[in-house]
C-alpha cells in the first residue's frame, strides 16, 4: 500500500436495500440501458460504443443523435477493466487519498461552484429598555464569486481539519473571466492555497492540456504527475433522462484518453427529470453512470473513474431541488451500495440544504446526511463543506461549523478498538479505583485521549444562557483567514504565468487587494 495516505474514516456500512433488491435495481438498469438505451449526440462516443458492441441506430429527426442500447456483456466488460482502487494525489504527499471499492473509508470535501459568496461581520445589537444588555449578531452580505474569493476559499479549507479534499466551490466571475481562460485561472486558484487533492470540472476542451501542464509544474514534471495526480476531473456527461451530451462526452473522452481520475456525474431530480420513487430514481442513476463507466473503459481501459451519484428530489410547489428531504438521504445510500457491489469508488452527496443562511436549519439538514450518507461507507463526500441554499451559495462561515459538525460525525463513526487485553486492563483500573479514597478515574484518562478515543467537547459551546456559537465560529474563521498560508512558491508562480496562457495578472490571486 501506498505510503503517506491521509486517513479516512473507516465504517461498517449501513444497509438500506438488500442483495436482491440490488440485483433487482442492476436487472432495471441493464433493461434500460437496453431499452429505450442512451440518446447520443456525439458521433465519437457513437463510433467507438458500436465498434464495442453497442447496437447504435441514428435518430431521424434532424438532428445528428443515435439511439445506443448497451448489451450487458459490454456493460461487464466496462465494470471489469475499472479500478476498484483509486489514489488521488496532493500537493502534500500526506495528503493522498486512497479510494478502495471494497474498503468503506469516508473522506469528506467542498463543491459545488456556488454563484454566491457570502460574507459575514458581526453587528452589536442593543436592547431598547437596557443598554447594558449587548448581543453580537451575524450579518451577512452577498459578493459575486470572484478569482480572489476562490482563492480565500482553498486557504481557508486547507485549514480545516476535517476537509480531505477540495472541488472549486466559487464561480469565478470576473469581468476577464472568459469561457477560453477559466478553467487555467480556476485550478491555478485552487493549486495556488491548496495541499490537498484539487478536482474542478471543464469548461472547455481546448485547454484541457494546458490545465495538464498547470498541475504538471505543480506536481514536478509529467511522470510526477502520473506518480501523484494532484487534479481529477468532474463529468456530467448524462442530461437526464438518458442523453449523452456531445460537448461534455468529448471532455470525458479526451480525460480517459490522458489517463487521468475522473468522476462520472449523473444528477436527475426526482418527480421531473427522474422517478420521485426510490427505486424508480436509482435504477435510472445507476443506468446513466454505467454507461458512463462503460464509455471511459471503451476509451482507455483502466481509466481511474468514481461512481458519480448526485440524485436529488424536487419540491412539489415549485420544483426546485430539495436537498432536505429524506429521500435525498435514500437515494444516496442506496447508490452507495450500488457502487460497492460494482467494486467502483464511489463519489457521493451530502452536506447540501435548503437553508439559506447558517443557523439551525442548515445543521440539521446537513448533520443529518453527512451523518447517514458517510454510514453507508461513501468515499468521497462532496457538498459537505459551506454550502446554502441547494448549491447556490457558499458561506465561509458555515464552512468553519461543518468542519466541527463533520468531526462530531466521524467521532460517532469511530470503530471499536478494544480487545481481551485492553479489557483486562479495564477491569484492573476499576479495581484500583474502587479501592481508592477518590473513587474517580480521571487519572487514567489521559492515554485514551492520546489515542483519539475521546471525543473533546464542541468547540463553539457557550458558557453562557445565550447562544454564543456564531460569534465563535466567526472568530474562528477570521483566525484561519488572517492566519499564514501555504502558498505555491513565487518562482513557481512566475514560471506558471510564463507558460500558461490566459491566467489573469498575478494580483488577482493575492488574498487582499493592492
Amino acid at each position: 500500500m501506498q505510503q503517506n495516505i491521509r486517513p479516512g474514516t473507516p465504517v461498517k456500512p449501513i444497509l438500506r436495500i438488500d442483495e436482491n433488491q440490488i440485483q433487482f435495481l442492476h436487472d432495471a438498469s441493464l433493461s434500460i440501458l437496453d431499452n429505450p438505451g442512451i440518446t447520443c449526440f456525439s458521433p465519437d462516443a457513437a463510433q467507438r460504443l458500436n465498434r464495442a458492441g453497442c447496437k447504435v441506430l441514428p435518430i431521424k429527426n434532424g438532428t445528428q443523435a443515435w439511439q445506443i442500447r448497451f448489451p450487458p456483456k459490454v456493460i461487464a466488460k466496462g465494470l471489469e477493466t475499472a479500478p476498484t482502487r483509486i489514489v488521488l494525489g496532493a500537493r502534500k504527499p500526506e495528503n493522498t487519498l486512497l479510494l478502495d471499492a471494497f474498503l468503506p473509508s469516508v473522506y469528506f470535501g467542498t463543491g459545488s461552484e456556488a454563484n454566491i459568496y457570502l460574507e459575514t461581520d458581526m453587528a452589536e445589537f442593543v436592547r431598547k429598555d437596557d443598554p447594558s444588555f449587548v448581543l453580537s449578531h451575524p450579518v451577512f452580505s452577498q459578493k459575486r464569486g470572484t478569482v480572489r474569493l476562490l482563492c480565500q476559499s482553498a486557504k481557508l479549507c486547507n485549514q480545516l481539519d476535517n476537509l480531505d479534499f477540495f472541488i472549486r466551490n466559487v464561480n469565478i466571475q470576473d469581468d476577464q473571466i472568459t469561457p477560453d481562460n477559466k478553467d487555467v485561472n480556476v485550478f491555478l486558484a485552487s493549486l495556488m492555497y491548496m495541499t490537498k487533492h484539487v478536482q474542478a470540472g471543464l469548461t472547455n476542451l481546448k485547454r484541457l492540456d494546458d490545465v495538464v501542464k498547470l498541475a504538471e509544474l505543480v506536481a514536478g514534471g509529467p511522470e510526477k504527475l502520473k506518480e501523484n495526480p494532484i487534479i481529477s476531473f468532474i463529468t456530467c456527461l448524462i442530461k437526464s433522462p438518458l442523453q449523452m451530451v456531445e460537448d461534455t462526452t468529448e471532455k470525458l473522452i479526451a480525460i480517459a484518453e490522458k489517463g487521468l481520475p475522473v468522476v462520472i456525474s449523473s444528477s436527475p431530480q426526482g418527480g421531473s427529470t427522474a422517478p420521485i420513487q426510490e427505486e424508480g430514481m436509482v435504477a435510472l442513476i445507476n443506468a446513466e453512470i454505467l454507461a458512463g463507466i462503460t464509455l471511459t473503459q471503451v476509451v482507455n481501459p483502466g481509466t481511474p473513474v468514481l461512481y458519480g451519484a448526485v440524485p436529488v428530489r424536487a419540491r412539489l410547489d415549485t420544483l426546485h431541488d430539495l436537498y432536505g428531504a429524506p429521500e435525498f438521504i435514500h437515494y444516496n445510500i442506496d447508490c452507495i451500495q450500488m457502487a460497492r457491489h460494482y467494486g467502483i469508488p464511489c463519489y457521493s452527496t451530502a452536506g447540501a440544504g435548503d437553508a439559506k443562511v447558517p443557523g439551525l436549519q442548515a445543521t440539521v439538514e446537513k448533520l443529518f446526511a453527512q451523518l447517514y450518507v458517510a454510514s453507508a461507507g461513501a468515499h468521497y463526500i462532496h457538498y459537505a463543506f459551506g454550502l446554502l441554499d441547494k448549491t447556490n451559495v457558499f458561506s465561509p462561515l458555515q464552512a468553519v461549523l461543518d468542519d466541527a459538525h463533520i468531526g462530531i460525525v466521524r467521532q460517532i463513526l469511530r470503530q471499536p478498538k478494544f480487545n481481551r487485553e485492553e479489557t483486562e486492563t479495564a477491569l484492573e483500573e476499576i479495581r484500583k479505583v474502587s479501592g481508592s479514597k477518590t473513587k474517580l478515574f480521571a487519572r487514567h484518562i489521559r492515554k485514551w485521549i492520546k489515542k483519539g478515543m475521546v471525543s473533546p467537547p464542541y468547540p463553539f459551546e457557550c458558557g453562557e444562557e445565550e447562544d454564543s456559537v456564531m460569534e465563535k465560529a466567526y472568530i474562528r474563521l477570521q483566525e484561519i483567514l488572517k492566519g499564514s498560508d501555504e502558498k505555491l512558491t513565487d518562482d513557481l508562480i512566475q514560471k506558471i504565468h510564463k507558460k500558461i496562457p490566459g491566467l489573469l495578472p498575478a494580483q488577482h490571486f493575492e488574498l487582499e487587494e493592492k
